[in-house]
């Protein structure tokens, strides 16, 4: 079993989307069995955004405004070596089960099994029930659960946030939708599926998302406040997932901010992340992976109004989405319930370079049909806008390539861990400690002082956490989470890698890659532009076997 060398604990994901699953008969996690383990063990709230880029947030580099992000990470810890799977779903499977995304469900993209993984277990497109779900642990541990946001994790009731252990919620099941209203974001569905505490629900007026799902995490917390009990929160933004949408003021802020282009961009956002010392002076990058004829300098007039205007929409949803965390932030201390508050933000994958007009379940010709993306109405209720690689490449840079790659631009992400004056030993610093998504897990264990059941919880067969607590490291009893030897492994759609220690193989079929392997340190080449295979055929045997042992001991069946 891959172990893993660690995470953080403050989440900020993106995640994409998916059809109806198929109901799961086992028995859900949503059965109650407190042990009431004390009053004093703190709240834990993880926050995940969709889609954001490593840079995205300003204390990471960007000149977008995030106020309430960058004075959480200067009074708590900013992980600048934070890993998460290559997309939304394994993430948020590897995030909530603790478990390899191949052994939970999500070996693949529901939709998207190939015929030789269609009925295999890991490839159910959804949550399945061999792991239990840390929000059921925490729950038993007499924790209140909440969730509100991007659920993506299986669309029927037996599947809901419900029947995972959330003792309140309101859920998008699919992977993206409208921002202001149920819009769906794929042919597939005539409109975007929601359900509150299990059931089917419908959105209210004046909907925008960023904003209802805080008001309904503020709601839940306060639901319980009297009783003292601790709570987990679990808030699953879908900005800055596409369709691009965000209120008009905060678009009009961003006018004219990206008028030089993507390829400036890049430029100032690696400058600002040399000034924090998070990126080598000098390092080497990859080239851009769109067309030359999409240089900046070769695009027309409208071509460059138009890009403007999908990066000042970008910028005004992470703005926007700021805000609101700074609602949360605000509630919890004016309620006297932040001090022993542990806050966790992250991203759920790299900035996303898709572009939907070219993919079946996005047709242009469905766009086209259904959205008005006027330039007057981009970003407004009504248009379908995303960005592209262009502005992702930007997100990501020095990394190579953007979400649904393996490569460190598809899974390395901004993290955030603020626990008040608990870590004052790692105050307004970056740490570069190695840290994965499941990681996650154990450290909500440690923190709620329970642990996981072993091989079997309410009648059946589960997985164990694979990941590490970071809690010892936080509090300074340990130097590191992990050790040289421990690896991480990430595979989907015949896209793989492997990491251990500074070393980092990847394979990725034409055109995005070489189709064979490819060896990197990470250490003296963060882009991963010099391939080391030649000159290291022993660290490459090594690391080949490091995969194959992972593929053994995960049920990996690549897709043929």
């Amino acid at each position: 079993m891959n172990k893993i060398l660690g995470f953080i604990i403050i989440v900020f994901f993106v995640v994409g989307c998916g059809a109806d699953n198929s109901t799961q008969t086992a028995a859900n996690d949503n059965e109650d069995n407190p042990t009431g383990a004390g009053d004093n063990r703190p709240n834990i709230i993880l926050i995940l955004a969709d889609d954001l880029g490593y840079s995205d947030v300003g204390s990471f580099g960007s000149e977008i405004s995030t106020p309430n992000l960058d004075q959480l990470a200067m009074s708590g810890v900013r992980m600048s070596n934070l890993y998460a799977a290559v997309a939304c779903s394994p993430t948020r499977t590897m995030l909530l089960g603790g478990a390899d995304s191949h052994r939970a469900g999500m070996g693949t993209m529901f939709g998207d099994q190939a015929p030789n993984q269609q009925g295999q277990p890991g490839y159910e497109g959804y949550m399945n029930y061999d792991v239990v779900s840390i929000a059921s642990l925490l729950k038993d541990a007499d924790y209140h659960t909440y969730m509100t946001g991007k659920w993506h994790l299986g669309n029927t009731e037996e599947l809901s946030p419900k029947a995972r252990g959330f003792e309140q919620s309101f859920a998008l099941l699919q992977g993206g939708a409208g921002h202001f209203d149920d819009t769906t974001m794929m042919i597939a569905f005539e409109k975007a599926w929601f359900r509150e505490n299990g059931k089917r629900a419908a959105l209210p007026d004046n909907f925008f998302s960023s904003e209802f799902y805080t008001d309904k995490m503020i709601e839940y917390i306060k639901s319980n406040v009297e009783d003292e009990k601790p709570f987990f929160g679990y808030l699953a933004y879908t900005a800055p997932h596409w369709p691009l949408q965000a209120p008009e003021e905060y678009i009009d802020k961003y006018a004219g901010k990206y008028d030089a282009g993507y390829e400036v961009l890049k430029e100032n956002r690696l400058k600002a992340m040399e000034d924090l010392g998070i990126v080598m002076p000098g390092v080497q990058i990859t080239p851009p992976t769109y067309p030359a004829e999409d240089n900046w300098d070769n695009l027309s007039g409208e071509q460059k109004r138009i890009k403007n205007r999908e990066m000042e929409i970008y910028a005004a949803m992470v703005d926007n989405m700021d805000f609101h965390i700074g609602r949360l932030l605000e509630y919890l201390e004016s309620s006297g319930q932040k001090d022993n508050t542990i806050i966790i933000f992250m991203s759920d994958n790299g900035a996303s370079g898709a572009h939907p007009g070219n993919a079946s379940a996005f047709p242009q010709e469905w766009i086209n049909a259904n959205f008005d993306n006027s330039y007057e109405n981009m970003g407004k209720i009504g248009s379908y806008v995303h960005y592209g690689p262009h502005w992702a490449e930007a997100s990501t840079a020095p990394s190579r390539l953007y979400k649904g790659f393996p490569t460190e631009g598809g899974i390395k992400v901004p993290g955030i861990i603020n626990f008040g004056d608990k870590l004052d030993n790692l105050k307004g610093q970056f740490s570069d400690q190695f840290m994965t998504v499941l990681d996650f897990a154990p450290t909500f264990l440690d923190l709620a002082e329970t642990k996981h059941p072993g091989p079997s919880y309410k009648g059946r067969n589960v997985y164990p956490y694979i990941g590490t607590s970071i809690m010892p490291y936080l509090t300074g009893e340990k130097p590191s989470v992990h050790n040289e030897n421990d690896t991480m492994t990430w595979e989907l759609h015949n896209r793989m890698a492997v990491r251990k220690g500074a070393w980092k193989l990847v394979k990725i079929p034409a055109p995005r890659g070489t189709g064979d392997w490819e060896l990197f340190n990470l250490i003296d080449d963060p882009g991963e532009t010099n391939d080391l295979r030649n000159q290291n055929p022993d660290k490459l045997v090594e690391m080949i076997a490091v995969w194959q042992q992972y593929v053994e001991d995960n049920g990996v069946i690549m897709p043929e």
